[in-house]
């Protein structure tokens, strides 16, 4: 047997009366090939020179190996290739197509790999209020946050006529003592409680609060913020807000009636909400009994509570009955009747709110945006941050290059398990850098489609 041979071949069953043996000597060998396509991605829209650039680094230029901006692609492309913890990069820093990914292929130093470790990422995403001897890389919270906006308005050519942002509260379990945790009784656990803010399938916001606050807290202010970044640049564009009913508040909507935002939003329902709307329940559930099957009727009329508003709005209601009983369900805003029918306004326009769910969904289950495991909520807040900007990045690889296969609508984990997960082996020569893919990959025809798309868009 050949394995008694070589002690590093492993022999295995034949096959056709062959030797089925292996050994790990296939040289650089990478199984993050279809990655390529993420730097393609991000020459087109530039996500990594301007996010690096908003950090200062105050370490001596002279003296250091790997710069910010190589950490944050190395970071940035980590995650949106899987790879969530920073452990990881104890292994990921020799990895071929990550360091050409990250524009350093050796060390200056010969007892140093080309990207960072573990140590030197960790004094990157440590973020301390203050800079210290041993981390001096800091951040500009609000560059980041403004970094966001831009990348959403640079994605459209043209203004818009209208858009619909999005505004929605998740839990981020805690497992530790990290600061900010507080018990939340809907979760049933220790979490954080992040603001998000969606328009389709672009990420403005992303923000991370404690969760012992209610789940419109704070809501003003990014709006206020990304709504004055838009109409800078889009004066004349029609903005929505849409949410659940944890945004429907007095300050949310009074400050959209004085600046010109329309806003779309669930209303809790009540004994007084329910009583104004008896006899469509009536109807319906006459309707379902005779029918056998679920019926509504929708009402629209104008409500202000007792003390809480500050006015009287519009307020629209399904009244419908299924076979377990009446469900009845409002929504609040500041749409107008002429403008768009009960009906049009909660199944067309409010119900498509479902759909942020699944944005948030891709956020934390595909892109680990709840691995806030450290200390201090500044550093975790960061960290929040990079995740999103590891789903802006494989959006706009889906937008871009996608846009006309069968993964224009894929998650951004389906699109890492067909796409980036490719087995190749590299090879070096003085002139150029060979990823030599497996000849087997069953979606190299939208591969190629990407390819030739973003580096369309690159020009």
């Amino acid at each position: 047997m050949l394995t008694q041979c070589r002690r590093d071949l492993f022999g295995y069953e034949v096959v056709e009366g062959r030797q089925v043996v292996a050994a790990f000597d296939g040289g650089e060998v990478t199984s993050d090939a279809g990655a390529l396509l993420l730097g393609a991605t991000d020459r087109a829209i530039g996500l990594v020179t301007r996010f690096a650039a908003c950090f200062e680094d105050g370490r001596v230029q002279t003296l250091i190996e790997h710069t910010v901006e190589t950490m944050v692609a190395q970071r940035v492309f980590g995650i949106a290739l899987g790879y969530e913890d920073l452990i990881d990069h104890d292994q990921l820093r020799h990895d071929p197509v990550l360091a050409t990914l990250a524009g350093k292929l050796t060390a200056r130093r010969q007892d140093c790999a080309p990207l960072a470790g573990k140590s030197t990422l960790n004094r990157l995403e440590h973020a301390p209020s203050t800079p210290s001897r041993y981390h001096k890389i800091d951040h500009d919270a609000a560059a980041i946050e403004g970094l966001f906006v831009e990348l959403f308005l640079d994605a459209h050519r043209t203004p818009p006529e209208e858009i619909v942002l999005d505004l929605d509260a998740t839990d981020d379990p805690l497992h530790g003592h990290q600061e900010g945790r507080f018990f939340h009784g809907y979760y049933d656990g220790y979490c954080y409680l992040p603001l998000y803010v969606f328009c389709g399938r672009h990420l403005l916001a992303a923000k991370l609060r404690r969760s012992n606050i209610d789940a419109s807290a704070g809501a003003l202010d990014e709006v206020e913020r990304i709504v004055a970044q838009i109409r800078a640049r889009w004066p004349r564009v029609k903005i929505v807000l849409r949410a659940d009913s944890g945004f429907a508040r007095d300050e949310l909507m009074t400050w959209g009636e004085a600046n010109g935002v329309d806003y779309l939003f669930g209303l809790a329902r009540n004994d007084r909400l329910v009583g104004a709307i008896a006899e469509e329940l009536a109807e319906a559930a006459a309707e379902s009994l005779a029918q056998g099957a679920p019926a509504r009727r929708f009402a629209d009329f104008p409500w202000r509570t007792l003390d809480s508003w500050s006015r009287e709005r519009r307020v629209v209601a399904k009244a419908e009955h299924l076979p377990k009983g009446s469900n009845p369900r409002f929504v609040v805003t500041s749409l107008g009747a002429a403008e768009i029918d009960a009906r049009t306004l909660y199944e067309d326009v409010y119900c498509a709110r479902g759909e942020v769910e699944n944005r948030i969904k891709e956020q934390q289950l595909d892109m680990f945006a709840d691995r806030t495991s450290a200390a201090t909520m500044r550093a975790n807040q960061l960290r929040l941050w990079f995740a999103s900007f590891a789903y802006v990045l494989i959006e706009a690889l889906r937008r871009i290059g996608l846009r006309f296969t069968q993964f224009a609508a894929a998650t951004c984990g389906t699109i890492r398990l067909k796409l980036l997960k490719i087995g190749a082996q590299v090879r070096r020569s003085v002139r150029r850098i060979k990823v030599a893919m497996a000849s087997a990959c069953p979606y190299q025809t939208e591969y190629h489609l990407a390819y030739l798309y973003l580096r369309r868009a690159a020009f």
